[in-house]
């Protein structure tokens, strides 16, 4: 063990902090080189904040000494936030010590209880600069060209307008959209400086402000040379000789079902019913792992970006297109090589009974749409009906086994949001003609009920197995947030019945949805209570999943645009068709899996963070042009500075107080306004008419006035609601790293998951499934014209 490594083991293993003394004791150092090397070695640590050092010169962690590390996230009014790693809660900074700090910034802070009894940090130091490059707009002062050009950052956190270095402007001219890299950080007198590196476009032409918007966040644009190579060089149809070894469902009736304008289509779903009255479900998933394997150039690139990201007017892939819309998308009536999860399904109780995962081959039927299918199951439209009259009974049986299994996600207690999405309708020149709510229907439901039972099924294979494997996870959520929710809910007559400190279960946050279901406060309150709870992510622990109600989840269903599925796929693959569950494979993941987790979850949040601008941004660009416009919205938030009026739309806008008629009063414990003179009052759900006053496109904010008063609902809850809160989800005897306060489990002999044919239990690598009783997919007799193609028999012989 070197000199850095025994520091950190003696220091974290001490509960005081320790003099130098101290230290050259414990580790036996003699000479005066070793000494030396000491004190360096304590320095480095420190100037990496892995350790502190008090005003006396002792050194300990920085738990021991009340000090905390970790990124700084400023808000554009000055105070910013800490967010330190393995902590749940972030260290707030007032504006007063964040001087000469920058929002991305690694600093050193000490921890103290502000005069309301809450933590906030001084600031010790600046670790580490965080920002490196930033988007912005060249601008010249007064246009007069003889002076330096400085930049106006785009982010409104980086406090700083730098200058530009001379000769270093790429020919850039005045309202350029550019990337900057920092070369020198303000000083106090000087402002900072900094290079043009890249010229996106002049803010004012078409698309420009989306790509800013890309570029601010750090997502490429473009794949490497490398990755277009290796992405050329893959056949433009699925190989005869890779059949080897899959099953060929071929002639089964595979449906791909998705929205109109999908190209990337990775899921195919078959259902049919058994001669024991159990459902058969396939989800037969696009084998994106066959043609993008571990360490390859489009392999890397994969784990770079993440994820695809969907903005309002442009997809970036997370694949080349020549994969992601061509060999791995599912396109009907062409050969594909899948990933098949086939399960047995209860009618009665909507379990999965029998389960089996392996490779095969498929050729879908149709690429039925949402609309398409939503037609079909509600006898909507007479031309569709009669063009897939041969598969109507397909359609009604996916139908009623949708509804099955959501009964039974229901009864657990899954917690279901049913938002209408808003799509942002852009012309040719990216402008917005438009918002539409795209309400979920029926087909879109059937397949979110398909996915979520593969995607159940899968991880609680993989759990069983007891290897290393990635989860989808979602934390109970935190108290003092379910907390402040419960108040909330009170306002509008829904109390919780609980004792101190009980933790809830999802079932009571899906009796307060149905509670308001109906009511004009419904969007709100189900917003307020998303908010409530935790961020889901990928780890390589099963911790369950809070919002579904369930025990084991993953992803596995989305490899085209989900870098984590495709990891699914590759440790399905390692384990289960090749059998390997060696020492060294298992060490291999156990190694990688939790850093593969975590930048996963950045990539998304990334995405999301993205997604979110674009759509701000074009929304309120969307308002700019129905300047002194009327709507009808309704009160979406109430604040001391104001109220939020959410229109149909889903925009959402601000009427501050000051515009209003009369002196207002925020009452927060029944987050009210109410008008000194007038007595009016505003609360959330109140349904109002407003006129857009105002919109600010470098904020993406919108400002309405009122224009008429609220039409409180007359049959607004009459009678109070009480819902008794019960606790968390029951333990299984056999679930391991429940919750983040347990330490990562032991792992036993990997590769025994259970019998082939037990109920809910996997079967060994190799074999087919079994059901009880009748033909499944997977009876591969002749008579069929369904074969294992090649030598998959001898194979999974071999394996067992």
């Amino acid at each position: 063990m070197n000199l850095r490594d025994q520091l950190l083991e003696i220091i974290q293993a001490s509960d005081k902090a320790l003099t130098v003394d101290q230290l050259t004791e414990r580790l036996a150092l003699e000479s005066t080189d070793a000494f030396k090397e000491l004190i360096r070695t304590l320095n480095t640590l420190e100037e990496e904040g892995l350790i502190g050092r008090t005003r006396t010169n002792r050194y300990g962690t920085l738990a021991v000494l009340g000090q905390a590390a970790g990124i700084i996230s400023i808000h554009q009014r000055g105070f910013g936030f800490l967010s330190v790693e393995g902590e749940t809660e972030d260290v707030f900074l007032p504006p007063d010590q964040l001087k000469d700090v920058y929002h991305g910034d690694t600093i050193l802070v000490k921890k103290r209880e502000d005069n309301r009894g809450k933590t906030e940090g001084v600031l010790l130091k600046v670790l580490k600069r965080g920002l490196s490059e930033f988007v912005g707009t060249y601008t010249l002062p007064s246009g007069r060209l003889d002076q330096f050009a400085f930049i106006e950052p785009d982010d409104k956190r980086i406090n700083f307008w730098p200058v530009v270095n001379p000769d270093k402007s790429l020919g850039a001219v005045d309202g350029h959209k550019v990337v900057v890299r920092i070369t020198k950080y303000p000083d106090g007198r000087f402002a900072g400086a900094c290079d043009v590196v890249r010229i996106i476009g002049h803010k004012n032409d078409p698309g420009v402000d989306i790509l800013s918007i890309v570029y601010k966040h750090g997502i490429p644009t473009e794949f490497p040379e490398d990755v277009i190579d290796q992405a050329n060089a893959v056949p433009d149809e699925a190989d005869e000789k890779d059949f080897m070894g899959r099953v060929d469902l071929r002639n089964e009736t595979i449906f791909t079902i998705d929205g109109e304008d999908a190209k990337d289509l990775d899921d195919a779903v078959h259902v049919k019913k058994l001669d024991n009255g159990n459902y058969e479900l396939g989800v037969h998933i696009a084998d994106v792992s066959h043609y993008v394997t571990e360490g390859s150039p489009l392999d890397v690139e994969a784990f770079e970006r993440g994820t695809s990201v969907y903005l309002v007017d442009r997809v970036i892939p997370m694949l080349p297109h020549r994969l992601s819309n061509g060999i791995c998308s599912l396109n009907p009536h062409v050969n594909r090589l899948t990933l098949s999860c086939v399960m047995e399904i209860s009618p009665q109780n909507g379990k999965v009974v029998n389960h089996e995962l392996f490779p095969s081959v498929i050729k879908t039927t149709e690429r039925m749409t949402y609309t398409n299918v939503r037609e079909i199951i509600e006898r909507d439209d007479e031309a569709t009906l009669e063009r897939y009259e041969p598969y109507i009974p397909l359609f009604d049986l996916m139908a009623e086994l949708a509804e099955v299994l959501r009964t039974r996600r229901n009864s657990r207690g899954a917690i279901n949001f049913d938002f209408a999405e808003a799509k942002v309708v852009v012309d040719e020149e990216g402008k917005p003609a438009d918002i539409v709510l795209r309400p979920r229907s029926v087909a879109e439901k059937l397949i979110e009920e398909f996915m979520l039972a593969a995607n159940e099924t899968v991880a609680e294979h993989f759990h069983k197995m007891d290897v290393p494997f990635i989860y989808r996870v979602h934390d109970n959520p935190k108290p003092d947030k379910l907390d402040f929710f419960f108040d909330f809910v009170a306002n509008f007559g829904v109390h919780i019945e609980r004792f101190k400190g009980q933790k809830v279960e999802p079932k009571t946050l899906q009796k307060i949805l149905k509670a308001i279901s109906g009511e004009p406060e419904e969007p709100v309150i189900s917003t307020i209570m998303l908010r409530s709870m935790q961020q889901a992510k990928y780890d390589d622990v099963s911790l369950g999943h809070f919002g579904l109600a369930t025990d084991f989840y993953t992803h596995f269903t989305s490899p085209i645009r989900r870098y984590p599925d495709l990891i699914v796929h590759r440790l399905m693959r390692t384990y289960v068709f090749n059998g390997d569950v060696s020492e060294k494979t298992i060490a291999k993941y156990e190694d990688r899996l939790d850093s593969i987790a975590e930048q996963a979850s950045k990539r998304e949040r990334r995405s999301v963070d993205a997604e979110r601008e674009t759509q701000a941004l074009k929304k309120a660009e969307y308002m700019e042009s129905r300047l002194g416009e009327e709507f009808d919205g309704v009160v979406s938030g109430v604040t001391n500075f104001g109220m939020f009026i959410e229109l149909p739309n889903t925009i959402e806008g601000l009427v501050r107080l000051q515009s209003m008629d009369d002196y207002y009063h925020f009452d927060e414990s029944q987050l009210m306004l109410l008008g000194e003179r007038t007595k009016r009052q505003f609360r959330i759900g109140d349904a109002v008419r407003v006129k857009v006053d105002a919109v600010n496109l470098d904020e993406r904010t919108i400002d309405f006035t009122v224009v008429g008063m609220p039409k409180r609902e007359q049959s607004r809850r009459r009678q109070p609601t009480t819902i008794k809160a019960t606790e968390g989800r029951p333990k299984k005897d056999d679930k391991k790293g429940r919750g983040r306060d347990d330490k990562r489990p032991k792992r036993g002999k990997p590769g025994k998951p259970g019998k082939p044919g037990q109920a809910g239990k996997p079967s060994k690598p190799g074999e087919k499934p079994k059901t009880s009783q009748g033909r499944s997919a997977l009876d591969l007799k002749k008579k069929d014209g369904q074969k294992r193609t090649g030598d998959a028999k001898r194979g999974a012989k071999k394996r067992r």
